[in-house]
């Protein structure tokens, strides 16, 4: 099977390495390995476009959290030391 009938299989960290490989050895290969990575780069890319496209948009509505409410006895600290700090002014 050519690696072209095998790109709609790769899962995706594959798909990712497999185009890393091409576009270097597009850049830097031999001549024989230039002309593969130039017929494989568009089916590579068209693959990744397509799943990428696939995958659903994240939403912005994130849940907030609750604002902690504070106990009755580090209410107490607080209101003690801040006593505290406006007798030593």
């Amino acid at each position: 099977m050519a690696i072209a009938d095998r790109i709609p299989t790769l899962d995706d960290a594959a798909l990712a390495n497999l185009h890393d490989n091409a576009v270097r050895l597009g850049a830097s290969g031999a001549g024989q390995q230039q002309k593969q990575a130039a017929i494989l780069l568009p089916l590579i890319e068209a693959e990744l476009a397509s799943r990428k496209a696939a995958k659903p948009k994240p939403t912005r509505n994130a849940k907030k959290k609750a604002p902690v409410q504070k106990d009755e006895d580090e209410n107490e600290a607080e209101d003690e030391a801040s006593e505290l700090s406006g007798d030593l002014a």
